[in-house]
């Protein structure tokens, strides 16, 4: 993890109350228990994804979501569109500022993922991966730009990884890697540009991984669920980088447990995805399974 700023301790006086985010995706997992979070404190919450219809295999649409959201203090605006195309981000950007005014946060959520060798891997997931990831990240961040220079807190966070340059990272599955160091080049390069106009970058990444519908169905199933984390512990990090001061904290690829902890988080028991399955399989509260792109 780099870090440039000191995120504090946590305090009942920071909040994102009345804050406008635009999410990309967020109809489940990682990307909802954000916005629930934010939404506890009363924040807007502009949603932009595909989900409209439910799928038989994925919990939740844009719509459910939006409900959720309301029920936990929040404002939502579901916006169906493509994180892939111009006119539809331009289209959900001037929605959210019609309807909440303005936008002071962004989060880089959507995400493709294909785990196949370079061999097995086919040009259109390639191009679905990189269209979505890297592309979908730098175009919410830019379109959204004006309105982020407007506000005095402004954040851009994007749920992806440290920069890290061990081969195996990329030797395993070389097209994902691509996609998603293209999101942390977002961050990398957002900061630095956006340092002086006060818009913060950030990544953020999970040292284990999160229990969501991507690891139950493509990655490990139950097993590696019952060694998974909850989806809470990477909106509580989330929500400690979006309430501190954007000219002090950006550029930094954080970790969620070392986020909390920064916090003064001490028990890390309480984000355990099922402790009971994961000791039926003969793991233990403490065996977790290390996320991608991290090493040991």
């Amino acid at each position: 993890m780099t870090t440039d700023g000191n995120l504090g301790e946590g305090s009942t006086t920071r909040s994102l109350a009345d804050r406008t985010i635009l999410m990309s995706g967020g109809s489940r997992g990682i990307g909802l228990a954000i916005a629930l979070r934010a939404a506890e404190d009363g924040a807007n919450i502009a949603l932009l994804a595909k989900t409209a219809e439910p799928h038989p295999k994925l919990e939740g649409t844009i719509y459910t979501a939006a409900e959720q959201i309301e029920a936990a203090g929040g404002k939502a605006l579901p916006i169906i569109g493509d994180v892939r195309d111009d006119d539809s981000v331009a289209d959900a950007v001037a929605k959210t500022v019609e309807a909440f005014g303005g936008i002071d946060i962004v989060v880089n959520n959507a995400s493709a993922i294909d785990l196949s060798s370079v061999e097995a891997l086919p040009m259109k997931k390639f191009d679905l991966m990189n269209s979505i990831n890297s592309r979908g990240s730098y175009l919410l961040a830019k379109t959204a730009l004006p309105h982020l220079q407007a506000s005095g807190a402004a954040h851009v966070l994007t749920l992806s990884p440290p920069l890290n340059l061990n081969p195996a990272c990329a030797g395993k599955h070389l097209g994902y890697t691509m996609a998603k160091y293209g999101m942390s080049l977002v961050t990398l390069g957002l900061a630095e540009e956006q340092r002086g106009a006060g818009v913060a970058a950030n990544s953020l990444w999970p040292r284990t991984t999160i229990a969501t519908a991507a690891v139950n169905n493509l990655l490990g199933g139950e097993q590696l669920m019952a060694r998974s984390r909850k989806p809470e512990i990477m909106a509580e990090a989330a929500w400690t980088i979006l309430t501190s001061d954007p000219r002090e904290v950006t550029g930094n690829f954080f970790i969620d447990d070392e986020v909390l902890s920064g916090a003064g988080v001490t028990d890390f028991s309480v984000y355990a995805h099922d402790p009971s399955r994961a000791a039926s399989i003969g793991h233990g509260p403490d065996d977790l399974e290390l996320d991608l792109f991290l090493d040991e």
